[in-house]
Parts: C-alpha cells; structure tokens; sequence
C-alpha cells in the first residue's frame, strides 16, 4: 500500500477547505442570533423560525421544488431512452450528431444555453413561465441522466434480454421485465442529480423565467443584491443540505450499480 506523504495530506486538506470553509461559515452563521449577519452574537434557531414566515421565499421554494420534480423526472425519461439509442443501435445514421446535440449542454456554457431557450421561446411566441423554466431544466439535466444511463448500460449482460426473449417476451416486455430492474440503481441517481441540478440553478432559470414562476435561486438572488438578510442563510444552509442529500445519494446510487456490475463480472 503506497504511503500519503505529508504534502498530500496538506494538499488535500488545503483542498477541502478551500472547497467547503465557505458553506461551513455559511451554514455557522445561519444559526447566528444576531440580526447582523457579519457579528456573531450567540447560537439560536431564530432566523429558521421566523423563515417559516417568510411567505415570497417559501412561495419559490414550493416552485422549485414543484420544477425540480417535473423535469427531473422528465429529463430521466429522456435521457435512458437517448442512452438505449446510443448503448443498443450501434452505429446508425446520425449518430454522431445525435450523440452530439445530447452531449452539448456539458460543455456549453450556462448564458449560452439560456439565451439560446430564450430566444427559441420568443421565437414561437410561447408565454414564459412555469413550463418554459421545466423544459429548459429538462434541457440541461438529460445530458448527465444520458451520460450515467448510458455508463450502466455499457456493461450490460445483453443476455439476459435475449433469453427473455427467447422464452416469447416483446421488447417492451423485456425492458420492462428485465432492463429496467436491473439499470434501476443508475436510474434513480440520475434522477436525483437532474433533481439537485433544477433546484440550485439560476443562470438558465433567469433567462426563461416569467411571471408567477420565480424559483428560490432568483428569489434569493435578488435579495441578497439589497443586503443579505440573517433569512438568507437560513435558507441557503437548508438548500445544501438538500441538494447535499441528492448528490450523495445519487453517487451511492451509482457506486452500487457499478459494484453489482462489478460482481457479476466475476467468475
């Protein structure tokens, strides 16, 4: 076993505090009973409390959440359909630009993505709101359901499907019945990073955003550009927590499906 020398562990260490001292203060702080968000007066659970009142952020909370569980789920449905069309069809026509456009919101920047939606949306005329803030989450999370799906699916024990098959089954029998048990796992922490990944963004919300349909990010985003109220870190400590809860969860997810896939590789 190769030994962690004394720099690695400073680098690390350097690292995860550079990473996480900020969310760690922030979230010290949202227990801070004084009204001054800089001056540290004592522990307390005031600001959670009086959060519970704040009727505009729990309005765009219940909004981001609502968004959050439509296009993650939406995203999910897409993305391990894109995923069997690139794991399972081999190279057909149009592959390349199909795998292409799938892949294109990883790397495109987050602007890019939101003008362009909001230039397609004002182009059919299409009133900007609730649905159009889902599609463009849609839009940005089947990227990452595709990738993890598809990762799953590379090491599939194609098989299985066959001898279902075999026995009479229909496709859509098989996938149900067979793929779709056995790809569970990487399908639900897809599900769960397209959830984190609608309910912490901004920049594309911002862009597609309408009335009625001001998600919390903006919400607290524009307060904050007015001074950053002892409520403001309140709510931001529990959407860590949150989105924390949804990533670990989702490599957990992950992690058991490549162990599965681990142990049926072996002889």
């Amino acid at each position: 076993m190769r030994k962690v020398s004394a720099v690695n562990l400073a680098a690390i260490a350097v690292g995860i505090a550079f990473l996480y001292l900020p969310i760690v203060i922030l979230v010290i702080y949202s227990f801070n009973a004084s009204r001054l968000v800089a001056v540290w007066g004592g522990w307390s659970t005031r600001w959670y409390g009086e959060l519970m009142s704040d009727v505009p952020i729990l309005d765009a909370a219940f909004i981001s959440i609502r968004l959050a569980l439509v296009s993650a789920s939406a995203a999910t449905i897409l993305g391990t359909l894109a995923a069997l069309a690139l794991a399972r069809f081999g190279r057909f026509r149009g592959r390349l630009l199909f795998a292409a456009m799938i892949y294109a919101p990883l790397v495109m920047p987050e602007v890019i993505t939101g003008l362009s939606l909001l230039l397609l949306f004002v182009a059919v005329a299409a009133d900007r709101g609730f649905w159009t803030v889902a599609i463009a989450h849609t839009t940005m999370a089947m990227c990452f359901v595709t990738v993890i799906v598809q990762s799953r699916l590379v090491g599939f024990d194609i098989s299985l499907e066959e001898a279902a098959m075999d026995l009479g089954a229909t496709p859509l029998a098989t996938f149900f019945a067979v793929t779709l048990p056995l790809i569970l796992p990487a399908v639900a922490a897809a599900w769960m990073l397209a959830f984190a990944l609608s309910l912490d963004d901004l920049v594309i919300a911002s862009f597609t955003t309408g009335p009625g349909a001001t998600t919390l990010p903006i919400r607290i985003y524009s307060e904050v550009r007015l001074g950053v109220k002892p409520e403001m870190n309140a709510v931001c400590s529990i959407m860590v927590g949150v989105v924390g809860v949804a990533v670990i969860a989702a490599s957990l997810l992950a992690k058991l499906s490549g162990g599965e896939r681990a142990a049926r590789a072996q002889p």
